[in-house]
């Protein structure tokens, strides 16, 4: 019998514990009672319990092996877009930039640069977007973009504005690329947040959007880039290798019977595998899918920096092992079950072939960074030692040109003559300028002439 005042904190069996009342004689299974308290009838009153029918047992309290956390950082993320975005197009000023160009262009050339250089100016004011000539996105003019920390290769290399490696993830080039954007990061970032913390999806974001950066950098020397879709990238890389090394922990894996049988038909077989990845979060997985297919789709189109999104997506991928992986069922569930429930065999933390990812992954990263800021600080120009790179990027068709129109000018001044020439398309115009100190009215030409 247990002794007075003795504490236990496992099942106890109540049939060899229970006094009886033979002097502690232990009662059949099927003549237990129930203790009774106060207010108990009796046999035949309403408190009667039958003797063969034990009471329905308490629900299994509800065990989650690993923290769920409340999403806070995605949607600071998203705010600052937002913010960010909207002091672009306040810096921007369109109505006004475009009055000090028609001013300083003077003529029929000014006055038409003054009508036709904004949109929507009554409803917006000094927020109006640029042509849609000049900005087919609907956003602000690319030297405010630049003006704002967008990348641009020569700033990183001649004036060593490194940091333009992370604002440009920051910015965006017009409501449309913002939205979609956005409506990429509420679908993949808070899922992620939820599950793994904001410190990690955090880390996760900025170093992959770096990553798109760095390697936009040194295949489009050219260009202008802004845009948060190398850090999206990352995100489904890391959703995708975040299965990878965490599928053993999975509740709904193959169930064991069925992998049994195909693994005795079919070993090894594709199908196996098919099977069992479309067993694992499959929510996830479509979701993986459907993005990438629609981002890489858009990839192909000419001005989409698909680069970033290839740098964003590898530096991820790399970057789940090692901030995504989690320890194995077995040991979670021995280090956080609930007290009393049976332990079995002491399980190690992580399994081998997760050790073997991490480590493999954490080389990539740091030596993958550390190239890739080397040749870019060197200003290697990545596309000149590949011939078929740039079809990464861009794909030409019947329906649209791969060359990019650089809006570089060659200019000669006489006067107030201005003489301008476009660099990738030949063009050539002389305008008369009534300031001709104003490179603002300048640029705007240029643009125009290139356009």
């Amino acid at each position: 019998m247990p002794r007075r005042g003795e504490t236990a904190v496992v099942p106890i069996d109540m049939a060899s514990g229970e006094r009886g009342g033979g002097g502690g004689q232990e009662q059949p299974k099927g003549e237990r009672r129930r203790s009774h308290g106060p207010g108990h009838h009796g046999r035949d009153g309403p408190g009667r319990q039958h003797r063969g029918r034990p009471p329905p047992p308490p629900p299994p309290p509800v065990f989650r092996p690993f923290r769920r956390w409340f999403p806070f950082l995605v949607p600071l993320f998203i705010v600052a877009n937002v913010v960010l975005f909207v002091l672009t197009m306040y810096v921007n000023d369109c109505p006004a930039h475009a009055l000090a160009t028609g001013a300083a262009i003077g003529g029929s050339v000014g006055e038409s640069a003054t009508a036709q250089g904004c949109v929507l100016v009554p409803e917006l004011g000094r927020f109006a977007f640029q042509s849609f000539k000049e900005n087919p996105l609907v956003g602000p003019s690319s030297a405010t973009l630049l003006k704002m920390g967008a990348l641009e290769t020569s700033k990183v290399t001649k004036d060593h504005e490194g940091w333009r490696l992370i604002t440009c993830i920051w910015l965006h080039a017009g409501v449309i690329h913002i939205l979609a954007n956005m409506l990429s990061l509420v679908m993949i970032g808070i899922r992620l947040e939820k599950e793994f913390g904001f410190m990690r999806i955090g880390t996760l974001y900025v170093i992959s959007g770096v990553g798109g950066s760095l390697l936009s950098s040194l295949f489009m020397a050219t260009n202008i880039s802004v845009g948060a879709s190398g850090a999206l990238f990352g995100l489904l890389g890391s959703m995708l290798s975040e299965l990878i090394t965490n599928w053993t922990i999975y509740e709904n894996k193959v169930d064991s019977k069925i992998y049994a049988i195909f693994s005795q038909i079919i070993p090894y077989s594709m199908f196996l595998i098919l099977f069992l990845f479309l067993k694992i979060q499959i929510a996830a997985l479509l979701t993986l899918v459907v993005i990438i297919v629609i981002n890489l789709a858009v990839g192909i189109l000419p001005h989409v920096d698909n680069f970033a999104h290839l740098g964003g997506f590898t530096s991820g991928f790399c970057l789940g092992f090692v901030l995504l992986m989690r320890p194995q069922f077995g040991y979670i569930n021995q280090k956080n079950s609930p007290l009393g429930y049976p332990m079995g065999v002491t399980k190690r933390k992580f399994k081998i072939y997760q050790i073997i990812l991490f480590v493999i992954a954490t080389v990539i990263v740091i030596s993958g960074f550390t190239v890739g800021l080397v040749l870019l600080f060197q200003g290697f120009n990545a596309s000149e030692h590949c011939s078929w790179c740039h079809y990464l990027s861009c794909v030409p068709t019947s329906k649209w040109s791969c060359n990019t129109p650089n809006n570089y000018c060659m200019s000669s001044q006489l006067g107030n003559q201005l003489n301008l020439t476009c660099e990738s398309t030949g063009k050539t115009a002389t305008y008369v300028l009534n300031n001709p100190n104003n490179t603002e009215a300048i640029k705007h030409l240029c643009v125009g002439l290139c356009s």
